[in-house]
């Protein structure tokens, strides 16, 4: 099983009207919906879309204004975990129908260190 990144830059949405957006909120939900029923749902949320809001953390880690102000920033995401990539295309297909706007999908490079903590703290959780 790997980890997918499925994600729209906010600049791929378009112009719409809010009858539009509305139309698409249950859509988008019932997708949602879909991938927490197969087990594959790690987490959903889309993000603010006011970029200036963000916070930017130098590399010296010094807070700073929104560091993306010129360009695409994403917009939201979704995290599964799946089993193949045709599994995660799939799903971002669902993803990009539900919302109307196209979807990127990626996978996340393996952290077994990442892995081995977050089963460490599954096990004293649970």
């Amino acid at each position: 099983m790997a980890q997918y990144i499925i994600y729209f830059n906010q600049q791929w949405v378009g112009e719409h009207s809010s009858e539009w957006f509305s139309s698409r909120g249950p859509l988008a939900r019932q997708v949602v919906k879909e991938m927490n029923e197969a087990g594959v749902l790690v987490f959903a949320g889309g993000l603010e879309e006011e970029i200036e809001t963000a916070i930017g953390i130098t590399e010296t880690g010094e807070r700073s204004s929104a560091i993306t102000l010129n360009g695409d920033f994403l917009g939201g995401m979704t995290i599964i975990e799946v089993a193949t990539d045709d599994e995660a295309a799939s799903w971002g297909s669902k993803i990009g129908a539900a919302c109307g706007w196209p979807q990127e999908v990626r996978k996340f490079k393996e952290d077994h260190q990442v892995r081995e903590i977050q089963g460490s703290s599954n096990a004293r959780n649970g």
